[in-house]
């Protein structure tokens, strides 16, 4: 068999033309968003719009950012509300990791009647859809008084099966031998999780990190309940507060700058932690 470069030539060029189209597909909206955040609401109602970038960019971004106009009222600026969404996702996705190692731990390492129990109640909670626990959680961070509170957005959040079940299928692939010869050098398991376990999972914790600060940062219909102040909006409630109603007029050009902006912070802790994250799911399936 002939295995030249030159046989493999007509392969590598349709998968470099699928990738291709691949990125188009994908870059094409969000180029669309860039012009339409460079440009004014007229501009943008032209049929059809224009597919260069406009001269409005810097006024638009500036106002959005700063004054957070919205339909001529008053409405948080941007960065208040990325901020707000920041720490949001920041103490979920902490939170969650710090919960589920704990958890994933206790369950694989630790024999206590109803271990087995207490893994498959976590497990059951995967088949309950968000819409069946938000109410009972609603009323239970009211009748805390955490209405409008960052506790009150994060707290009931924090918990998360599939980060335990994840971390637990990890743990389960740590060999025998490694508890067995940290329990004979005299290593307890407060020692073995902190200079054994926690060491061999940083690139799990920097998968599950990702991901959990991405999915915290996505948050719309809880920080839709729990906040009725506006100086606690997340990014993503504020733009779709920017969307008008009714007879209300919608700034596009505001909107797009606004997701635009919103699309930052996540993209960032992809890029910055591409590295782990990818192989932290690698390895998770090993």
């Amino acid at each position: 068999m002939n295995n030249s470069p030159s046989h493999s030539l007509p392969g590598q060029a349709l998968a470099h033309a699928v990738i291709w189209i691949g990125i188009a597909i994908t870059a094409l909206p969000l180029y669309i968003a860039f012009v339409a955040s460079t440009l004014s609401n007229p501009d943008i109602a032209q049929a059809p719009m224009p597919l260069w970038p406009g001269d409005q960019g810097w006024e638009n971004y500036r106002t959005v950012i700063i004054e957070g106009m919205q339909g001529g009222h008053l409405s948080p600026p941007v960065w208040l509300m990325l901020f707000n969404s920041l720490i949001m996702a920041l103490v979920i996705a902490v939170g969650k990791i710090s919960v589920s190692i704990i958890s994933a731990y206790a369950v694989v390492f630790f024999r206590f009647p109803g271990r087995m129990f207490c893994f498959w109640l976590i497990f059951i909670t995967l088949m309950l859809p968000v819409e069946v626990r938000i109410l009972p959680t609603y009323e239970v961070v009211t009748d805390l008084g955490l209405l409008n509170t960052f506790a009150g957005l994060t707290l009931p959040l924090i918990a998360s099966a599939t980060a335990t079940l994840l971390l637990r299928q990890f743990f389960l692939t740590l060999p025998d031998e490694l508890v067995e010869a940290a329990k004979m050098d005299g290593a307890g398991p407060l020692r073995f999780f902190w200079d054994v376990v926690l060491p061999l999972t940083r690139t799990q914790l920097a998968a599950l990190f990702v991901i959990m600060f991405v999915y915290g940062w996505n948050q719309y219909l809880w920080p839709l309940l729990i906040v009725t102040d506006q100086n606690l909006d997340t990014i993503v409630v504020g733009i779709a507060k920017l969307i008008g109603t009714g007879d209300a007029t919608t700034d596009w050009n505001l909107v797009m700058a606004t997701t635009l902006l919103a699309l930052l912070p996540p993209a960032l802790v992809v890029l910055l932690m591409q590295k782990w994250f990818v192989k932290g799911l690698v390895d998770s399936e090993k």
